[in-house]
């Protein structure tokens, strides 16, 4: 009878730790699978379609860094349309920087140039217009003609200037794309991403905010009057903060767009390709948008040439000096983060003199989390000579005659 109890009472146990074991090992490997699931959907909602788009294309970027902050077939090549004039306006732009044209430089209008066709005013090869009209028109209704007719004023032939087109898109870094032309009527072997259209517009925009001057006008007019002028973009009547930029479309490169905008210093564009209808483009880049602002902030952290504080200077002319930021500085960071950025700054107490001006003090460091999220150097106003004997004599005469005053 023992002998039989003690066979029973092992059977059980040994079932026991058995299935305690397997509850284990199960529990175990549900929760690393659970992990690995959520790690899965979190890395797809980085860069997966979670909007759930129905563009063949499309991304969205924070303007002052270039960060990507939605990603859907960025890289595809497909063709620009008229959103290819982002980089004809860039080199014009660039062209006025330079001084090769001003504003009130009259362009003239030549026979290719009268005889593009699409999107166009009409231009005549009598008549000519000013890069400030001609500007106007590229912006604001897509002008075929004019963009023709500035092209071969910058560079003698309309395919010179697209040499320089693809130079510029190199220099930018834009990998997927060749132009084939400055205007953007189809043709076989023009072709760019929605990245390397936010490359050119983020190029636009922050090294000519004047551009904006043009790509937000609504309704205007040319030849005193004449000609009426009512943007393609339709954002620009109606999204909060708009600053432009490009639409475009073909029966085959469908509709397309690269829509930028401001919001509380966070600027975005966001730029839609292969868009199956006008309105979807539309759409589609309001929710781009509507996106980085609601879950994105930009935080100003300091401008260039605020002054940090005032540091003591030993042997010198002066007894102290006003230390600046070397350069504006400012981090993209989820929303509802900017209250835990902590700053700190790195200068001594006292510096020797001689300083020269501009010379770098230190600097500051701000964080989020323990974790450095930009450095901006501290510089020195202004020069500071070594006190000398001629100067030590003058700068104690200062003294003794300001206590006798």
């Amino acid at each position: 009878m023992n002998k039989l109890l003690m066979k029973i009472l092992s059977v059980f146990l040994f079932f026991s730790i058995l299935i305690g074991y397997t509850n284990v090992y199960a529990i175990e490997f549900i929760w690393s699978n659970y992990d690995e699931t959520m790690l899965t959907n979190a890395n797809t909602n980085e860069t997966g379609n979670f909007l759930n788009l129905e563009s063949g294309s499309a991304v969205l970027i924070e303007q002052s860094t270039g960060k990507v902050l939605y990603d859907h077939n960025m890289h595809e090549q497909l063709r620009p349309a008229s959103v290819t004039k982002v980089m004809t306006l860039l080199l014009i732009m660039e062209a006025l920087d330079s001084g090769q044209i001003t504003l009130e430089t009259k362009i003239p209008c030549s026979e290719n140039a009268s005889k593009m066709g699409g999107s166009q005013i009409w231009l005549d090869t009598r008549e000519e217009l000013t890069v400030n009209e001609m500007l106007k028109a590229i912006c604001v209704v897509s002008a075929n003609d004019c963009t023709v007719a500035m092209a071969e004023y910058l560079a003698g032939t309309e395919e010179q200037f697209v040499v320089r087109m693809n130079e510029k898109a190199k220099q930018l870094g834009m990998n997927d794309t060749t132009f084939k032309n400055c205007h953007g009527i189809d043709e076989d072997g023009h072709v760019t991403s929605s990245y390397d259209i936010a490359l050119m517009s983020r190029e636009l925009l922050t090294k000519h905010p004047t551009i904006t001057n043009y790509t937000t006008i609504w309704m205007d007019s040319l030849r005193d009057g004449q000609s009426e002028l009512v943007n393609t973009n339709k954002l620009i009547r109606n999204y909060d903060g708009i600053t432009g930029l490009k639409t475009g479309s073909t029966s085959i490169a469908l509709f397309n767009l690269s829509a930028s905008a401001t919001r509380d210093d966070l600027s975005l564009i966001a730029v839609i390709m292969k868009g199956p209808t006008s309105q979807i483009r539309f759409n589609e880049a309001k929710k781009l948008l509507d996106y980085g602002f609601s879950n994105y902030s930009y935080k100003k952290l300091g401008n260039s040439g605020d002054v940090v504080k005032t540091v003591l200077v030993e042997k010198g002319v002066e007894d102290s000096l006003p230390v600046l930021f070397e350069s504006d500085a400012g981090v993209l960071i989820k929303r509802g983060q900017e209250k835990s950025i902590t700053q700190e700054i790195n200068i001594p107490d006292k510096i020797s003199a001689p300083v020269q001006s501009g010379q770098v003090i230190g600097e500051v460091v701000f964080k989020l989390d323990n974790q450095e999220l930009a450095k901006i150097n501290i510089i020195a106003q202004k020069e500071i000579k070594q006190m000398g004997f001629l100067n030590n004599s003058s700068h104690l005469f200062e003294k003794w005659f300001n206590l006798l005053r």
